[in-house]
Order: structure tokens, then C-alpha cells, then sequence
């Protein structure tokens, strides 16, 4: 969050009065927005869940979609790794964010649909997890994890607050665990309990100081102020939910603590890895919402599962400019992707919660924010979503010439999680699912 420079004519206000408050908030934990809601919890319907996957480097095209449209389409070479599995997920074409563009910058848009990456002046947005989290309330623990795989924690993310504000992933399985099972003992608990107060009395102190000046704004100043104000009580609601929630006792699991793999070079078993934790958090009802940006473009050279690494980094691979080594090691690294989306499917599928599969109350969206990163196309983007209870088994075809807003999706997304929006980002509407 930014804020705000304020100048009148009767007065001007040294930004770094509020500069040493806007340090401390930046500080703060994940700026999801958050609402007590612990009395309704045990009344409400069965969840509803939302796995988000980014791979910034996409795949392959010529080998990702379908030739055919419609139920009877022909598996792809890629989608055939799934064919088993082919009624619980529909796989999209002729998707994009309309404006998007500025190949590898924007895959912290991919959520946001916020244009004009990262030039001049561009403020990102708020990201669709964010953004569900915020009508949904808090009902978990967490009200979204925003997760990555080697992953430039500073400067890319999936999770981005109202404000434009880059929500760091976690990257440590091992430390995500300890978040979500570990207890502290009653020494820990009310350490922690006091640094929130902590934070909860500097957010006072820093209210009622942009308080003292509101009176002697311009209108544009005050709009500003009154925004910035709006987030720092945000933030104060988030800190109050986070002391109930720290006075609760954690779920429990038979599952081991994971170890961390700090080698950039393992990256599709840190891919799996943290795909099993995602798992486990909803298998645990730690979150409803995560998200996950597996970041191709820093992986350096790399393994692949059975062969030798690669020649060349993620990146310089995906820029293969048709070179038959480079495109062959490609299609290997893609089909691993498409592998570790079918064990999910069928991890999710074979899990029971109550009556329903898991799978039926969990979308799995994977996709990337670029259709072809040989030459940093951000159109015609590569989609596939599973699960969620919604009517699958099909391949939804648009014009390849001029894309359906990838928001529209968002918004089906949206209301399947039981949020009633219409609109999201640069949607025109919700894209609709056909029943068989």
C-alpha cells in the first residue's frame, strides 16, 4: 500500500512522518483481507476450494491444444497424459487478459489482469485469491497460501493486495508445515500474541496520527488519506483474527514434517513437493484458496526425472527458436507439468470429504501468462481447469484472433466458490461450462 503525499495550502505534511508507518506495514504478515467469523463457522455449507497454478514459462502450444473443439475432441500429445482422467478437466483456448502485454513481466498480472506491466507508473491490482478472500471471509486458519517454486520472492508473485502490493510466496514446505500442524507451547503462544498487540497498538498510534490532519486536506488528499486509512484498518481486522486464531489449537496429521530441497536444479520434485503440501492444506481445511507460481524463469539448468539435465536454463530452453535439442528437452520438461497435474487430479479424486470427492469441491486452474514464450506471446494462453463440481470433459475453443477475457473464467471460478460477483477485472461476463 502507498501512502499517500499530503500537501494544502495551508500546510504541508513531510511524507516521512507516515513513510516510518508505511515501513512498519509493509512488515506486516500476508495482507489478505480477513473477517472474524467463528460463530458462523459451524453453520456453513460444505467448502468450496481453489488451487491456482502458474507455470510463467507455459508450454508448448503445437503440443498443448487440442485440434478439435467441443466433448469429442482428440487428446493433444500433451493432454493424452491425462486421458484417463479426461472428465474431470476442461482445457481452454483463445484465453488472455485483453492489454496484457510485456512477455516474462507479466506473470505477476496473471491474477490481477492489471495492464500495462510494470512500465511507468503501473500499479498491479488486486489478484483473484485476494480478491475471494476478501467476500468470502475468514473461515480457515488461513485465508489463502501463496506458495512458489523457485521463486524470486521480492519481485514475483501470484497474490497482490488491493493496493497493488506484492504478497511474498513461501517457498520452505518445511516452513509452510510448521505454520499449518506445529503448536507452540503457552511461552510461544503468548509471544506471538504479543507481537500482535504490538502491531495492533502501532496501527493506533499511526491511525489517529493521519487523524490529527484529515481536517486540513483538499478533497483529492483526503480521498487518498481515506483509502490508505481504509487499509491500515484492514490490517487491523486481519490482526485481530490472527489473535483468535492463535489462541486455537492446530489440526493434526500422521503426515511427516517435509524436508526442504534447496537445490534450484530439483525443480520438478520441489514442484511435486509443494503440490503435496497444497494437498495436505486443504486435506487439513488449513485454507481454502492457494496459489502457486512455479517460476520457470529462474530455474537454472535442471533435472529431469529418468534423463540427464538440461543443456541450458528453463528460460534459455523456452526460447528455443525451433532448435530440435532444445525443443526436445522442452517437451520433456512440459510432459513432466502434465504428469504432475495427473497425479494431482488422481490424488485429489481418491480422497473422500464426507460424501463428496475431494476433487468435486476443489478447482485445480493451471495456466501460464504466456502462449508461446519462443516469442513472449501473452495471447492465447494455455488453460486447464479440473475439479469444482463443474461439468468437464470438454475443450471450450475461441477465436485465437481476438481472445475472451481470461477473467471471464475468473468469474465462473468466483461464483463456483459460492461468491456472488459478475464482474472481475477485465471480465465481460462469466464464461459458462457446458453440461454434457
Amino acid at each position: 500500500m502507498n501512502a499517500p503525499h499530503l500537501s494544502t495550502a495551508s500546510a504541508h505534511i513531510p511524507r516521512r512522518t507516515f513513510l516510518r508507518g508505511l515501513g512498519i506495514t509493509l512488515g506486516l504478515p500476508m495482507l489478505e483481507c480477513m473477517t472474524p467469523v467463528f460463530a458462523r463457522a459451524a453453520q456453513s455449507p460444505p467448502p468450496k476450494r481453489m488451487l491456482v497454478i502458474a507455470n510463467n514459462l507455459g508450454v508448448l502450444p503445437k503440443n498443448f491444444f487440442p485440434a478439435t473443439a467441443g466433448r469429442d475432441y482428440a487428446l493433444s500429445p500433451y493432454l493424452s497424459l491425462l486421458a484417463d482422467v479426461r472428465n474431470e478437466f476442461t482445457v481452454f483456448s483463445g484465453l488472455s487478459h485483453p492489454g496484457v502485454t510485456g512477455g516474462h513481466s507479466t506473470d505477476n498480472c496473471f491474477l490481477t489482469a492489471a495492464r500495462g506491466a510494470f512500465k511507468a507508473g503501473f500499479r498491479n491490482s488486486i489478484s483473484l485469491d485476494q480478491y475471494a478472500a476478501d467476500k468470502l471471509g475468514q473461515v480457515t486458519r488461513f485465508p489463502t497460501l501463496n506458495l512458489g517454486v523457485n521463486i524470486e520472492k521480492a519481485n514475483r508473485s501470484l497474490s497482490w493486495t488491493r493496493d497493488g502490493v506484492l504478497l511474498p510466496a513461501e517457498d520452505s514446505p518445511a516452513q509452510l508445515y510448521r505454520r499449518m500442524f506445529v503448536q507452540g507451547d503457552a511461552a510461544a503462544v503468548q509471544q506471538q500474541l504479543h507481537r500482535l498487540r504490538q502491531r495492533g497498538s502501532i496501527l493506533d498510534a499511526l491511525t489517529d496520527e493521519a487523524g490529527r490532519f484529515s481536517r486540513t486536506l483538499g478533497s483529492t488528499d483526503r480521498d487518498r488519506l481515506d483509502q490508505y486509512l481504509t487499509s491500515v484498518r484492514e490490517v487491523e481486522q486481519r490482526l485481530q483474527t490472527a489473535r483468535e486464531w492463535e489462541q486455537r489449537p492446530k489440526p493434526t496429521t500422521t503426515q511427516p514434517a517435509p524436508s526442504d530441497i534447496n537445490d534450484s536444479k530439483l525443480f520438478f520434485e520441489k514442484f511435486d513437493l509443494m503440490l503435496s503440501m497444497a494437498q495436505l492444506a486443504f486435506e487439513s481445511d488449513s485454507t481454502r484458496i492457494i496459489t502457486l507460481m512455479v517460476d520457470a524463469f529462474k530455474t537454472p539448468v535442471f533435472s529431469l526425472p529418468g534423463q540427464k539435465a538440461t543443456t541450458e536454463t528453463y528460460h534459455n530452453l523456452s526460447h528455443h527458436g525451433q532448435k530440435e535439442e532444445k525443443v526436445q528437452q522442452l517437451e520433456a520438461a512440459d510432459r513432466q507439468h502434465m504428469a504432475l497435474l495427473r497425479q494431482l487430479v488422481g490424488n485429489l479424486a481418491v480422497r473422500r470429504e464426507g460424501e463428496q470427492r475431494l476433487l468435486d469441491r476443489t478447482m485445480v486452474l493451471y495456466g501460464s501468462n504466456l502462449g508461446d514464450a519462443n516469442i513472449h506471446d501473452n495471447t492465447n494462453l494455455p488453460i486447464f481447469l479440473a475439479g469444482g463440481g463443474l461439468p468437464h470433459g470438454q475443450h471450450l475453443a475461441f477465436k485465437r484472433d481476438n481472445n475472451k477475457p481470461l477473467c471471464n473464467l475468473f468469474v465462473t471460478m468466483l461464483q463456483n466458490l459460492g461468491i456472488e460477483s459478475e464482474a472481475f477485472a477485465s471480465s465481460s461476463g462469466a464464461l459458462t461450462l457446458k453440461s454434457a
